[in-house]
């Protein structure tokens, strides 16, 4: 019983963050960069050449030009996703037409409303993403096409992007154009902090022929803990002690230079880690 009103009271938060998301962009949009001549990217920069050319209010394009992106997401990702999508997407919406009206925080100067905007925009879908929906489509769709064309999602989304600012361009002009590029640059760097979190991980993959004393320094320096993998190479059929880290994204110069001083040949990957749970994450004291 505990467990099943804590998962209805998560799914409760989630979705008011959703929410909260959604306004938040509709407060970018409508505060900084369309009173600016400034778009946004993807489906909702589409919603907003729509509603320049056909005098529809924003919300209205918005809800309606998303409908087949949230089908495809319940296709291609599940029904909780695409219920959450929703109910970000209407938030959006009803946001947009709340804040017709309200005066523009900012005026005149473009690189502070693209910079600003940006960083609003990109906030609030962030908030969206983190907890399960989205406020755009565009994304979706570049999933799908990703897994019929030989283009990676990323470079697909900047393609079907770039047809949105070209779009963009005939409505408010090519300055608008660009600046909408930059606010959009901005927006999607601002998405990717709120969903990895300002203190993300990094886990470290190193193969060494000091694997004892790379642990032990690691240890000693950072406070951080390792595991071992045994792996072993394909072609010289040698065995290794593959040394497994995660760090504070602040920690990586330390840690490089910890095994550029103890083997500067030793074979590094890399990767980034949006969230760490459980095990024994917690720093050791290095002092």
């Amino acid at each position: 019983m505990k467990k099943g009103y804590l998962h209805i009271v998560t799914k409760v938060i989630r979705i008011v963050i959703i929410v909260l998301g959604g306004f938040i962009t509709a407060y970018g949009l409508e505060a900084v960069l369309i009173p600016n001549n400034v778009s946004d990217g993807g489906v909702t920069g589409l919603s907003i050449v729509g509603s320049q050319w056909t005098g529809l209010q924003l919300g209205i394009l918005i809800g309606i030009l998303n409908i087949p992106f949230v089908y495809l997401g319940y296709k291609q990702i599940g029904k909780s996703f695409a219920i959450n999508s929703i109910i970000g997407i209407v938030s959006l919406a009803i946001g947009t037409s709340l804040m017709h009206h309200i005066p523009p925080i900012i005026e005149g100067d473009t690189l502070l409303v693209t910079v600003v905007g940006g960083i609003i925009i990109g906030f609030g879908m962030g908030l969206a993403l983190r907890n399960g929906g989205a406020l755009d489509g565009i994304d979706m769709l570049a999933v799908l096409l990703s897994r019929k064309l030989p283009f990676g999602t990323s470079d697909l989304i900047l393609f079907l992007n770039l047809f949105v600012f070209i779009v963009v361009s005939t409505v408010f002009g090519l300055q608008g154009a660009f600046l909408s590029g930059i606010a959009y640059f901005i927006a999607s760097k601002v998405i990717h902090i709120v969903e990895e979190g300002l203190s993300g991980s990094k886990t470290f993959k190193i193969i060494t022929n000091e694997p004892e004393l790379m642990v032990e320094t690691i240890r000693d320096r950072l406070g951080r803990g390792a595991t071992y993998n045994i792996v072993r190479g394909a072609y010289s059929n040698e065995e290794f002690k593959e040394i497994t880290c995660v760090i504070n994204r602040l920690e990586e110069s330390k840690m490089k230079e910890i095994i550029q001083e103890i083997d500067p040949r030793a074979f590094v990957t890399v990767y980034d880690v949006a969230e760490v749970k459980g095990g024994n994450f917690k720093k050791a004291n290095i002092h």
